[in-house]
């Protein structure tokens, strides 16, 4: 769909007739005439033995996209021309549910139809809710009056709109197409910055770009789908460039675009560049031993997860002898942390497992001479860890772990507690003293990612702070954090200049996409450098998003916003879909995300989105209340929540609510229906609905109970496994439900679904299952997300806006 098109054809004029459902339209967008002459006929039939006719003519090719400077034409009065003409009219129609119709063209006898630029045959329409384009091609004799004039009807009431205002509907077209951010990097120097682009396709298809600019004027100096990064020094990037004989690594100078081969015949695998430049440090694969394929012994709960089994090594690559040093040996894998600033040391860890204690891993950090292989342990067996950097001097590790880490010096929670394992704290631990001090008991966001700058000898991290992802600066070893002004909600991603002051970043907010950044350390403001966002959403209605929090029964502030849709009116009444996650994090504000909050409003409702007991981003006694509780807490914020906010905008049909939410936001969704009739129609999406068999099935079922359950097993706490499991009280359940599941779940098995929907169709439930084929927990695959996209908005259409046209579209009743 072309949107330029789209700008000019809303431009046109309609009458609406006295049913609401119709629209008749008399006013077009014209461009044309455009004089056809009948060809020389060198024989009287073509090779099909087909005989000329006059329509024959209509098939000439014109390009509708004649009409973007086209004008309007009133009345639809055809301009009179001496010979055959063709003509091009059209107009632009909004429809916020799914609409089946009729349309009609009168006073032309020749044409053809053409709906978002393909051609439609037949009467019979039926569309989804976006904005569409039509443009009818006709044909007119010479020294005729032709009039125009089309119709839509439709049974359904209020269904149609001219659109008279340029600006088309938020789709899900526009989620899915389109090109984003991928990946920022600065060379060392600051002079230069890679993007990396992702664009995807309406044909379904992707491609990547890289392009590197320079800091200073935003000058583009290259562009390749080639994959790039920096080298440690200077203003040279790299790349592998394939050939017969092998790998050879090719470094380009960004300032002159000036190739060298730096080395030929270098392995396969993921490796980095070792500060010094004299060799790589690769992360290499021993594959595990294999089993019979017809029967194989399963030897730990992970084993069943393809490649469990094989373990990662390290391996130096001597980029002037071509000799590849293994550095690790072991059955358990190394990963990489990172470098000694002159490459003469690297960090790295080794877990441990142990499934009948928790915590079910420990981790041990080394340090390692990569010439004499002499390793340092700096942590052995440590818990509730989940990442460490060396600081730049050599001398200090920053270490990312729960409160529990290091003794639970970490921990602020109220006794009888348990901490939450997603709620990331830092702590810094001196080599030398072997002693660690807590840095952000008392920070209540939670930290994400982070970096040890070299430049100003600063700590910059991301972390989740409420419903944002916002951006912070820590200064050591006083561990001041100041949180810097980034501009966006959501912080994507984050990159620093080794050797100069700057910093580059992208984030989005709840109503805008995409935006890149650069900013000066010793400044104050960050400057955009490319607005993507503005770029997807040109020409596009949206609608406002306004924070909404409210103060529970228990006396806390639960943090939440709704979005409304576009045109709204306050002396309407919408109805409302609530979301919510419930699990260890919020849903950020971020504009896109796997449910476009925007897309739902534009179909007409108003969305509410809750931030209930249990996310991280609101400090660890509030995330502690996810341990343990499996619905306590989280459903009695989202039902009250729901409630408040009902009461307090009576623009919302508090009759017309409904609720959605994914894997534990899907058990959310079950578990809400047990305590509450309030909802008028609910979604789960890979939602648990016996908590005991997740526990044992899914493949991180025990282990993500080792944080939502700690301590609590089906032997130990009947009452947290069955009391809370939906499953066990589904005769609680009225409000009619839908569940979708991926049928390769091995996340949240797709018998969760399947259980609870064969509860509710014993107990004679309004209820439907709809499964999606060879798709995991998250549905990826272009066209079926569309299909199970459409397919929740259907179940709301259906019982939020009364209208069953779509569902029924979609899954025509059968009598089995």
């Amino acid at each position: 769909m072309k949107k330029g098109i789209i700008v000019g054809c809303a431009l046109c004029l309609g009458a609406l007739s006295s049913n609401a459902g119709n629209v008749d339209v008399k006013t077009f967008r014209y461009a044309g005439p455009y004089v056809v002459q009948t060809p020389f006929m060198t024989d009287s039939a073509n090779v099909d033995g087909k005989l000329f006719h006059e329509e024959d003519l209509l098939q000439s090719t014109l390009s509708l996209d004649a009409l973007r400077s086209g004008k309007s034409l009133e009345g639809g009065v055809l301009p009179h021309t001496a010979g055959y003409a063709l003509h091009l009219a059209g107009f632009t129609v909004d429809n916020t549910r799914f609409a089946k119709g009729r349309l009609t063209v009168r006073g032309v006898k020749h044409y053809t139809v053409y709906i978002d630029g393909k051609e439609h045959k037949g009467e019979e329409v039926s569309l989804e809710p976006a904005t569409h384009r039509i443009v009818i091609k006709c044909l007119t004799q010479p020294n005729t009056d032709d009039t125009l004039s089309v119709s839509l009807e439709s049974a359904q009431e209020d269904i149609f709109r001219l659109n008279e205002t340029g600006k088309r509907a938020y789709t899900l077209a526009d989620v899915l197409n389109g090109t984003r951010f991928s990946g920022i990097s600065l060379s060392p120097d600051g002079r230069y910055l890679i993007t990396a682009y992702t664009t995807t396709h309406d044909d379904t298809s992707k491609s990547r770009l890289f392009r590197v600019t320079e800091t200073a004027t935003g000058k583009t100096v290259a562009e390749t789908d080639r994959n790039i990064s920096w080298m440690p020094k200077g203003s040279r990037y790299y790349y592998i460039r394939k050939n017969v004989s092998g790998n050879d690594l090719v470094t380009v100078d960004a300032r002159d675009l000036s190739e060298t081969v730096l080395a030929s015949g270098i392995p396969d695998g993921a490796f980095e560049v070792a500060p010094s430049e004299d060799y790589l440090l690769y992360t290499l694969t021993d594959e595990g031993p294999k089993e019979p394929e017809d029967i194989r012994r399963i030897l730990e709960p992970d084993d069943r997860q393809p490649g469990w089994r094989n373990r990662s090594y390290l391996a130096r690559y001597d980029l002037q002898s071509g000799l590849l040093q293994r550095l690790t040996y072991g059955y358990r894998s190394a990963y990489f942390s990172g470098f000694s600033a002159d490459g003469r040391e690297i960090v790295f860890s080794v877990g441990r497992q142990r499934i009948t204690q928790r915590p079910f891993n420990l981790t041990s950090v080394y340090r390692m001479d990569v010439q004499t292989l002499r390793v340092d342990t700096l942590l052995a067996d440590e818990g509730f860890l989940s990442g460490c950097i060396l600081s730049p001097d050599g001398k200090q590790l920053l270490v990312t772990g729960s409160g529990d880490a290091f003794g639970g010096i970490g921990l602020n929670i109220r006794e009888g507690q348990k901490s939450s394992y997603y709620d990331n704290q830092l702590f810094l631990y001196d080599l030398a003293s072997r002693k660690v001090r807590t840095l952000t008991r008392d920070f209540d966001p939670s930290v994400s990612t982070t970096f040890w700058n070299k430049a100003d000898g600063r700590v910059y991290f991301t972390a989740n702070d409420r419903d944002c992802v916002s951006l912070y600066r820590m200064q050591l070893p006083g561990g001041r954090i100041d949180k810097l002004a980034a501009g966006e909600e959501v912080v994507k991603r984050f990159c620093l200049a080794a050797e100069a002051p700057l910093m580059a970043y992208y984030g989005e907010s709840a109503c805008n996409g995409g935006r890149l950044y650069t900013f000066d350390l010793k400044g104050s403001k960050p400057v955009l450098r490319e607005d993507l966002g503005s770029r997807l959403t040109d020409g596009v209605r949206l609608g406002e998003c306004h924070a909404w929090n409210f103060r529970n029964s228990r006396g806390d502030s639960i943090c939440g916003r709704f979005y409304l849709p576009p045109g709204f009116d306050a002396s309407k009444k919408y109805p409302l879909i609530v979301n919510y996650y419930g699990g260890c994090t919020p849903i950020d504000r971020s504009f896109e995300s796997r449910y476009p909050l925007h897309a739902y409003a534009a179909l007409g409702y108003v969305v509410y989105v809750v931030e209930p007991s249990g996310a991280i981003g609101f400090g660890q006694e509030f995330s502690a209340r996810h341990v343990n509780a499996w619905g306590d807490y989280t459903a009695d914020d989202i039902i009250e929540g729901t409630r408040r906010f009902c009461e307090t905008h009576p623009f919302v049909d508090a009759k017309k609510v409904g609720c959605i939410g994914a894997s534990y936001g899907g058990f959310m969704t079950q578990y809400l229906q047990t305590k509450t009739d309030l909802f008028a129609a609910a979604v789960s999406h890979a939602g648990i609905s016996n908590v005991t068999s997740y526990w044992g099935e899914g493949y991180w079922g025990y282990s993500y109970s080792e944080a939502a359950s700690a301590d609590s097993y089906p032997w130990n706490n009947e009452e947290l496994y069955t009391g809370h499991s939906p499953l066990f009280h589904a005769d609680r359940i009225h409000t009619p439900l839908l569940f979708l599941h991926g049928t390769a779940d091995t996340n949240v098995p797709i018998g969760e679904s399947i259980q609870m929907f064969t509860a509710l169709k014993l107990l004679g439930r309004e209820t439907a299952f709809v499964t999606i084929d060879g798709e995991n927990h998250l549905i990826t695959d272009y066209r079926k997300r569309i299909l199970w996209q459409n397919t929740i908005f259907a179940w709301f259409a259906k019982y939020l806006q009364d209208d069953s046209t779509w569902w029924d579209t979609l899954y025509p009743e059968r009598k089995m």
